[in-house]
């Protein structure tokens, strides 16, 4: 039910992360005809071990197992288990992560992939690259997905208001000026988006999500030869810009709380794992 219901609101992603628990849970038991309260402590124990036997990294095993209990929570919510089955109080979900590398880099380096100019001769691919980077850093951080939706709409008053895809949260950044520059260098008059990664050929949630999944693939290819360039000693990718941005708040003295609006999250929790 979660599953079709996530896909009726165009939450593709997190309907595909249900999916493979789903999928999971029936590899592991091999049917799901049990009740919620089967789900102890000691069943949750079992499934991880099983999963382990999988060779899974530690954090998808985490992502599986809070999947889980968001399903778990929406079964108490709608009445199908009572609360005081929930295993999840003694069975520690938060143990299931693995810290990762960090993915910001310095803001010197920032600057220099900022101030890179492709040779005309090169792939205009490359420049693309280098702008989306730099738009993302300077606009509060803004993810790939929702860079790609972007359209006129999203401007207004020289603010630059959208819905994250992900968590739905409504983020107003003022417009800065290298901003409003690289908007106005993409802008056609034939396309409905800002910047050309989606067009009206793409109507669909699944042509969406495909469509922006090649391209990011492709911006992420250029920018980590650009970074290689530069001698930048971590691999380049947009999502770089998205943690640069909010390491270099923090060590500016920004508060979490203010980064953690900006950027969009959820919980304080997720912009702690961003920041280095």
């Amino acid at each position: 039910q979660e599953i079709a219901q996530l896909k009726k609101e165009g939450r593709i992603r997190y309907a595909e992360c249900h999916d493979y628990v789903y999928k999971s849970l029936l590899k592991f038991n091999k049917h799901l005809d049990i009740y919620f309260s089967e789900i102890d402590v000691q069943w949750l124990r079992k499934y991880e071990t099983w999963l382990k036997g999988q060779n899974l990294a530690y954090n998808t095993i985490g992502i599986r197992f809070r999947t889980l209990r968001t399903v778990y929570n929406i079964a108490i919510k709608e009445g199908y288990v009572k609360a005081e089955f929930y295993p999840f109080k003694d069975y520690k979900v938060s143990k299931l992560h693995e810290n990762t590398p960090k993915r910001a880099i310095v803001k010197d380096n920032v600057i220099k992939v900022m101030n890179h100019k492709e040779p005309v001769s090169n792939s205009s691919y490359n420049q693309l690259a280098i702008d989306l980077f730099t738009f993302s850093y300077l606009m509060g951080g803004i993810n790939f997905t929702d860079m790609a939706r972007l359209t006129g709409e999203n401007i207004m008053d020289e603010q630059l208001v959208y819905r994250r895809k992900k968590t739905r949260k409504l983020i107003k950044l003022p417009l800065l000026p290298k901003a409003i520059e690289i908007i106005n260098k993409y802008k056609t008059e034939d396309s409905h988006f800002l910047f050309p990664i989606l067009s009206t050929f793409h109507q669909t949630e699944v042509q969406q999500r495909n469509r922006i999944h090649k391209t990011i693939a492709k911006v992420n290819r250029r920018l980590k030869n650009i970074g290689k360039e530069l001698g930048i000693d971590k691999k380049l990718t947009t999502y770089v810009a998205r943690h640069s941005h909010a390491t270099t708040l923090k060590r500016a003295g920004v508060s979490t709380s203010l980064i953690c609006e900006a950027l969009g999250h959820s919980s304080e929790k997720g912009t702690q794992i961003y920041l280095d």
